[in-house]
């Protein structure tokens, strides 16, 4: 026991260790890897206080909340990995009511025999994310479970945020002649971790499009808060997920014209190859606007002048359908119906 406790005393070996199973058993070992991966990566005044929980303060009005589990395959993949990813999905949901992101919380589960490595790396990025984004991880929680009981890591996330006063955004707000406006190209995030799945190469790199989103929402906000009805990321199911899950909350339509939606050339192509639907593919860092008409230009105009909106198109309108369709006019002049992703695509994408 004593030369255990000894052994833990020794400064992780970061380069050439890995995880078990006391590393989640709430000794020393635990205290350690908390303290040498993840309070070093995330660190601020609220984890240095080592308290099971973090008090903050938070302005007046009403306060969103969100929570998202991250099981991606593979970890790591062109553009970020599940740590970055974890980080800009949060808060993402949170900017979607268009609010104001303030704190995120971050619960790992570990595999035993993970890398130290790999998991130093999650972290860092996970807090130079948070960082970026102005947004810090308060509070945490650590697990180990046996080896084959994970897949390397799973993160499961919370974060909290202020909705500006006069500002509701609800699912069942679009209304016939509404605008729908795709921030940029679409499924980049996808076919990113496909790719790096399937030990893919195109002739041009491919990287996911994970970013947080919420700098872009203020500026959609100040630009005609009062017009945009509601605001969505379209994550798993993509394009066609998002669309028809607005349509059957507001009991509205949708018609969308293929050739006004963004595409990235090398994803287009991708797709085809994987026999993929672009409009079923992920994406991490996309939001799908439901505009008034009278307010469609100037939240457009503030969109395109953000640097992750800068390729932002009016791609269709909200019509009146009983049926709650989403219709698509197609390159070639035609028309389909654009459905629910149908089974699973694998591998997993967020």
């Amino acid at each position: 026991m004593n030369m255990m406790i000894k052994a833990y005393r020794r400064k992780l070996d970061v380069a050439n260790g890995r995880v078990d199973l006391s590393h989640g058993a709430g000794g020393r070992a635990m205290g350690q890897l908390i303290e040498g991966i993840f309070h070093k990566a995330f660190d601020n005044d609220w984890l240095r206080a080592g308290n099971d929980q973090s008090a903050f303060s938070v302005p007046g009005g009403r306060m969103v909340m969100t929570t998202d589990g991250y099981v991606v395959s593979p970890l790591f993949f062109p553009g970020g990995n599940i740590g970055t990813l974890a980080v800009h999905g949060t808060i993402n949901d949170i900017a979607m009511a268009g609010a104001v992101p303030l704190y995120l919380s971050a619960s790992f589960i570990i595999e035993e025999g993970f890398p130290f490595a790999d998991l130093e790396r999650i972290a860092q990025s996970m807090g130079a994310a948070s960082r970026e984004a102005g947004v810090p991880i308060i509070t945490g929680d650590t697990k180990v479970v046996e080896r084959g009981k994970a897949d390397g890591v799973f993160i499961s996330t919370a974060g909290v945020g202020m909705v500006p006063d006069g500002l509701d955004l609800r699912s069942d707000a679009a209304r016939p002649g509404d605008a729908v406006i795709i921030s940029g190209s679409i499924g980049d995030h996808g076919v990113a971790v496909m790719s790096k799945h399937e030990n893919l190469e195109f002739d041009t790199d491919i990287a996911s499009d994970s970013a947080a989103l919420h700098g872009l929402v203020a500026d959609m906000v100040a630009a005609g808060g009062a017009h945009i009805r509601l605001m969505r990321d379209p994550t798993r199911g993509g394009i066609a997920a998002t669309l028809n899950e607005i349509a059957s909350q507001s009991r509205v339509g949708f018609r969308i014209d293929e050739d006004k939606i963004p595409l990235k050339p090398e994803v287009a192509a991708a797709c085809e190859f994987l026999g993929l639907d672009p409009l079923n593919v992920a994406n991490e860092g996309k939001l799908v606007a439901v505009v008034a008409p009278e307010g469609a230009d100037a939240v457009l105009a503030a969109m395109r002048a953000h640097p992750l909106g800068s390729e932002a198109a009016l791609v269709g309108h909200v019509v009146a359908d009983d049926n709650c369709f989403v219709q698509m006019t197609t390159s070639f002049g035609g028309g389909r119906i654009v459905d629910w992703l149908s089974g699973e695509q694998l591998p997993r994408i967020c």
